[in-house]
């Protein structure tokens, strides 16, 4: 308790708030940890922050080099998954999948071999997966995980030539490691490789990820590079028009599917948690602690979490907020 409020990311080098079962934080409410439920059969679980690479695509400007996060939280597993349990309970809906995913690297997150085993324990969740860049992996990990009931590895590979590899990465980044993880996952449990197709910087090596998933027989799923306001942006936003046409393009030519739905995830509609807060309400609430930009604090409302921008106040002073948005139970507002 006496070191807590001085925890820092060892590898951001930032400021690290411990969202524990004491600290008063709900794990309900926030983009940045946490659960969060867009009403399907598919929960995000967010248990870190912090990244070993600092892609130039970034959507959250994540890594040691970032401009505009200050601050990292990392989540106790025990509390997350006693109240991931909760979630479960609630949504009474057999055949969920829990995918690990964040603002972050996963596999920085300590306890995430205990953490896959304690998820794939609960009787309703069929499917646990999670994202990661693959530098991290090993052998002796990937079994780890597995064992522990790990069913699908989403490997954001972006480029096979190892020179763009590292430029796309923004650090070291071994490429061979990554593919050779790949190659050795897909044996044991599902791969999917998720390249970002960012128009002018790596549009000649998404024919080859193509071949590349189909040789060793992983799935694929090219996403769109999109531009965010406090993302890196290092190219336009290709047109969803524009980008369809190509991907149709690429499944004529090697005759697999990549427009990919909810369906082929078998991602089905489910109870969606209630929400306490209606848009452009306005109500009083508690701050807990730094939020992740500047002048933003994280708050507390109904045992939900609130992002609260133009917000100075110090932890446990009370600001009168106006809600911004409320979809899917993340909510954000402003300080009146």
């Amino acid at each position: 308790q006496k070191h807590i409020p001085g925890l820092k990311n060892k590898i951001t080098g930032r400021k690290t708030v411990y969202v524990h079962q004491n600290s008063g934080i709900p794990l309900i409410g926030s983009n940045y940890f946490g659960i969060v439920d867009r009403g399907t059969s598919l929960i995000e679980i967010k248990p870190v922050n912090g990244c070993n690479l600092n892609c130039i695509y970034c959507s959250v400007d994540e890594g040691r080099e970032s401009k505009t996060r200050l601050v990292d939280f990392v989540v106790e597993k025990d509390y997350l998954v006693a109240e991931l349990r909760k979630v479960v309970d609630f949504k009474c809906a057999d055949s969920l999948e829990i995918h690990i995913a964040g603002q972050s690297e996963p596999l920085l997150y300590d306890d995430v071999v205990p953490l896959v085993k304690e998820i794939s324990q609960i009787r309703e969740v069929k499917v646990v997966s999670m994202d990661t860049n693959g530098t991290l992996l090993t052998k002796k990990l990937v079994d780890k995980l597995i064992k522990a009931g790990l069913t699908r590895f989403h490997m954001s590979i972006n480029s096979l030539d190892p020179e763009l590899a590292t430029k796309i990465a923004g650090a070291q980044y071994n490429i061979s490691h990554v593919k050779k993880m790949a190659e050795y996952i897909v044996k044991k449990a599902e791969v999917i490789i998720t390249p970002i197709w960012i128009e002018g910087v790596n549009d000649k090596e998404i024919p080859k990820l193509v071949e590349f998933a189909d040789k060793i027989k992983a799935d694929i799923g090219i996403q769109n590079f999109l531009r965010y306001k406090h993302g890196r942006n290092p190219a336009k936003q290709m047109e969803w028009s524009g980008f369809y046409d190509k991907l149709k393009a690429l499944e004529k030519r090697f005759n697999v599917k990549l427009i990919k739905s909810e369906e082929d995830f078998n991602i089905i509609k489910t109870k969606e948690l209630p929400k306490p807060l209606k848009k452009d309400e306005s109500v009083k609430v508690k701050i807990v602690a730094e939020g992740r930009l500047r002048d933003e604090k994280i708050a507390v409302y109904d045992n939900k979490v609130i992002s609260v921008f133009n917000c100075s106040e110090a932890v446990n002073e009370t600001v009168k907020v106006r809600i911004l948005r409320t979809k899917h139970n993340i909510f954000v507002g402003k300080k009146e």
